[in-house]
């Protein structure tokens, strides 16, 4: 088996396998639930997840969570002397694994797609063993994944993440990279997104589905996110 980087999508059914190789698990939307020796919990999106060769994992998702499956026949030593099997993703590889899912979608490469597992696996080398995201902050991400449509205020978040406010905005602008408001509207824009392009779901409806009222100012937050509109995303 080569090293790849895919783009995959699962179910909310409970499923289970081993594979040779090892795989790594990024979320870039939504969550994922995985079971495995010496994890049980989710996975969400600025984290990764190690499943090494031959370990039995069971795992399940929402339809409209994607990921990032990097099957890798080596690992890179720190990765292999983490305490946990799950760590923060460091910015440089958030970055990189934008990157990775724009030109998946783009085309089929092969000499492209090689380069791109080796700059991956540089970046791997580089994560500082047993970097974790915050608890506190997972908390608050596992919250925000589970239900975009609802509406989300700073102080809200801070009392699930049993911080003041500005502790908060501090703390999650740490573990994330981004503000608040910043990671919320990523993460309506990505499902909204993935919505357009993999469903028939009526433009109005998922606007709502990503916590807007108005599909109006859901149009114009789509558009200056991504440079094209709703509608011109579907052809």
């Amino acid at each position: 088996m080569e090293d790849s980087l895919t783009i995959r999508a699962y179910t909310k059914q409970r499923r289970g396998h081993t594979h040779s190789y090892h795989q790594l698990v990024l979320p870039i939307l939504g969550t994922i639930v995985m079971e495995l020796d010496g994890y049980e919990g989710k996975v969400s999106v600025g984290e990764c997840v190690i499943i090494h060769s031959e370990t039995f994992h069971l795992f399940r998702a929402d339809e409209a969570a994607r990921f990032i499956i990097a099957d890798l026949n080596t690992l890179p030593d720190n990765l292999l002397s983490m305490d946990s099997l799950v760590f923060s993703v460091s910015s440089p590889l958030r970055c990189y694994l934008s990157f990775v899912e724009k030109q998946l979608e783009h085309r089929v490469d092969k000499s492209i797609e090689k380069f791109m597992v080796q700059m991956f696996f540089q970046l791997l080398e580089q994560q500082k063993a047993g970097e974790q995201i915050d608890p506190r902050v997972r908390a608050v991400i596992q919250h925000v994944s589970e239900d975009l449509s609802l509406e989300f205020s700073v102080n809200g978040l801070a009392s699930i993440a049993c911080l003041s406010p500005t502790q908060f905005k501090k703390v999650f602008k740490l573990s994330t990279g981004q503000s608040v408001l910043q990671y919320i509207t990523a993460q309506r824009m990505e499902k909204a997104k993935a919505l357009l392009t993999h469903t028939d779901v009526p433009v109005h409806l998922i606007s709502e589905q990503v916590g807007y009222s108005d599909v109006s100012a859901f149009s114009r937050r789509f558009s200056k996110f991504f440079s094209i509109s709703p509608r011109q995303l579907r052809g």
